[in-house]
């Protein structure tokens, strides 16, 4: 079962080829250009790498959000673009359940943290139960110390908005709170490979005619639209 994945939610870019539980590839790149300059080069190169058609894969898989209004456009639309042309299936993956993948051994409470710019993160809570994360809390939108009040165990907190308020963090929690590794804040693709294919072998995948990004909160020009209208 043969997965392109690709992630283009935060200011990190990246691509991964798997065979089931195989990685074959992954390229990664932290800009602060557009996506739009790298993302299909990436894709190429990939496939460049392991001989593969890029409309030969058995499936799509993509981060659907939260993030970067632009970025998750740019990365849906390529994604369900290609997805379309093969005829294959598409499936959305969570930015903050792949975040929260990605440090699932570190303790039993998992809080991914994403900036979500406006002195707010995307976030959401997860338990390790047997190895495998269950969701605790939905995807919300919150000022950070908001979305600390949610926490009442030993947590581990992962992701750039992680980064961006660990003394927040400390202060709120003290020892009770990790900050997990460096490594673990840059979503994978090869983790959102690793998550649509445990989908696929449940038998279920996205609708592709229908698939849109997961903002979670509104638009910018949505929220001054509203401003005005009040």
């Amino acid at each position: 079962m043969k997965i392109l994945a690709v992630d283009t939610a935060t200011t990190g870019c990246s691509v991964a080829l798997t065979d089931g539980e195989h990685l074959l590839a992954e390229i990664n790149l932290v800009s602060t250009q557009t996506h739009s300059r790298h993302l299909a080069g990436m894709i190429g190169e990939a496939c460049r790498l392991t001989g593969l058609a890029v409309g030969g894969m058995d499936a799509y898989a993509v981060v659907k959000g939260p993030g970067s209004f632009t970025g998750l456009r740019i990365g849906v639309s390529t994604v369900k673009g290609l997805a379309e042309a093969a005829g294959r299936p598409i499936l959305g993956i969570s930015a903050l359940q792949t975040l929260a993948e990605q440090a699932a051994a570190s303790t039993p409470l998992v809080c991914p943290l994403i900036d979500a710019r406006r002195g707010e993160v995307y976030f959401s809570t997860y338990r390790v139960i047997d190895g495998a994360i269950v969701e605790r809390h939905p995807e919300d939108v919150l000022p950070p110390d908001q979305a600390l009040h949610k926490i009442d165990a030993p947590c581990t907190f992962v992701g750039n908005g992680a980064v961006l308020y660990r003394s927040i963090i400390r202060d709120n929690l003290g020892e009770s709170a990790y900050v997990a590794h460096s490594s673990a804040h840059l979503i994978r693709a090869s983790t959102v490979a690793r998550l649509a294919w445990k989908r696929l072998g449940n038998g279920d995948s996205d609708e592709v005619a229908h698939f849109v990004p997961a903002y979670v909160r509104k638009s910018d020009a949505q929220i001054n639209r509203r401003s005005r209208c009040s």
